[in-house]
Order: C-alpha cells, then sequence, then structure tokens
C-alpha cells in the first residue's frame, strides 16, 4: 500500500542569482533539496518569496537559467505534489510564467489547512506597522502602471537594474538579523491576526534568521532562515509534528 501524503513543506529566501556566497553551490543546495523530498509522501511545498533574487518577466522573456530548479519542480509535480509560490519582495514581478508551469501564485497572508492544522503563509514583508517609506516602496513595486513602464525598458537594461538594485539591497542588510520579538512589525501582524481568526501557525520568510516563538492566543510564530550558508526548510506532518534542517523543531 502506498504511504499516505501526510507531508507540507515551507522554504523560502533562497535568493537564486544573487552573486554572493557562492550563488552555483547554493542553487545546487536548493535543487538537491527538491530531488530529496519524499515525493510519495508529500503533499504540498510551499515557497515563501524571494526564492529569486531578483525575478522580472516580460510577456516573452523571462530571466534565464534555472533549468535544473524548474525541472526538479515539474518532477515534483508529474508526481501529484502541490507547489506554491508568494511573491517575496525581490520576486514580485511574476505573472503567468509560474502558473503556466502548472504552480499556483497566492498572496500574503493566506490561510491553508494541512495535517489537521490551520496556517497563516506569506512572505512577510509589510505585513504589520511597518514604515511609510516601505509601506509606499511596496506599492509602487506593486503599482500596474509602474511596472508597465519598468517593461518599456529593454531586459538587458532592466535586468541590470534590478540585480543591481537587489545584491545593494543584500550588501546594506548584512547577515546576522536578530528578531526583535514581540516589537517586530510581523510578529504583531499575527498576535493581532490570531485574536480574530483561529490559527495553529505562522510561517513567514524575509527576516533571513530563524524564529519559533508563541503568541497570547497559543499560535506559533515560525520564520524561516535563509539559504546563504545552509539549507533551510520546514515540514509538518500531521502524523511526525515538525521536522526540517532550520531552527527549533518541535516533535
Amino acid at each position: 500500500m502506498m504511504p499516505s501524503r501526510d507531508r507540507t513543506y515551507f522554504v523560502a529566501d533562497v535568493h537564486l542569482g544573487l552573486d554572493l556566497m557562492d550563488p552555483a553551490g547554493r542553487e545546487a543546495r536548493f535543487v538537491r533539496f527538491l530531488k530529496s523530498m519524499p515525493a510519495e509522501r508529500t503533499e504540498s511545498l510551499y515557497m515563501l518569496g524571494d526564492i529569486w533574487d531578483f525575478w522580472y518577466e516580460y510577456r516573452d522573456v523571462v530571466p534565464k537559467g534555472y533549468v535544473r530548479v524548474f525541472s526538479a519542480l515539474l518532477d515534483l509535480m508529474d508526481a501529484g505534489v502541490k507547489v506554491y509560490f508568494f511573491q517575496g519582495n525581490h520576486d514580485i514581478w511574476c505573472y503567468h510564467y509560474f502558473e503556466d508551469l502548472g504552480m499556483t501564485v497566492l498572496r500574503q497572508p493566506c490561510l491553508v489547512t494541512a495535517g489537521g492544522k490551520t496556517f497563516c503563509l506569506g512572505h512577510g514583508d509589510g505585513l504589520g506597522p511597518v514604515s511609510p517609506g516601505y509601506r509606499l516602496m511596496r506599492r509602487v513595486f506593486h503599482n500596474r502602471l509602474a511596472q508597465r513602464l519598468f517593461s518599456m525598458l529593454h531586459p538587458y537594461i532592466a535586468f541590470s537594474i534590478g540585480k543591481g538594485w537587489s545584491r545593494r539591497s543584500r550588501l546594506s542588510d548584512g547577515t546576522g538579523y536578530v528578531f526583535r520579538g514581540k516589537d517586530e512589525p510581523l510578529y504583531r501582524f499575527a498576535e493581532e491576526y490570531s485574536s480574530r481568526h483561529k490559527v495553529d501557525y505562522f510561517v513567514f520568510g524575509h527576516y533571513h534568521c530563524s524564529v519559533d516563538l508563541a503568541l497570547p492566543s497559543g499560535a506559533r510564530l515560525k520564520v524561516l532562515k535563509d539559504w546563504m550558508e545552509g539549507d533551510s526548510y520546514l515540514y509538518f506532518s500531521g502524523i511526525e509534528g515538525w521536522g526540517g534542517s532550520c531552527q527549533n523543531i518541535e516533535k
């Protein structure tokens, strides 16, 4: 008898294409992770944003490369695994290509159920009381008119601008961010959201550090670390509980 599909996987902040800290090795590790997932036991894979360091689609042009990544994702989908993608702040500009491949693009915050539990998922940027400047930047990036104007640039110019901005952003962020607990906008979002909705787990990326905190409602807030220095993923099984290669894993 075939085993039941009882696992749901979560991954974020791989930053494929970022020309820092062994990009080829990082992509190879991500491909190995995708190929190592037990498809016969996996119900879903949720990619929680910033999988690509810069992604911009034209109607007939997409970023080159990542053939092995897409091949591994297609193999999973062909095996019956549902693959979901959330836009991050680095890979906002996906329009139809991922869906043409068979993925489902979701918007944060999104409630899903898996293993008898309710999850609130997303990338995590812009949730909660963030600064007016950052909120304005997100509005510009998501604005359809601004996107159409950017699409008027030749891809060589557009990708040079986008990749340059992305690399500078990563360098200015640095490494070793310390999550500030109750003072973080994401924590305050989850605290307020769980007071209105029944949620067992909040799972996000964006902060590039491992987080596992209890909320007053009894829910838990989990944030996935990035892939800069090693593999980082979680899976949840209604039978086994939590597993993975990052942060405080509940058993």
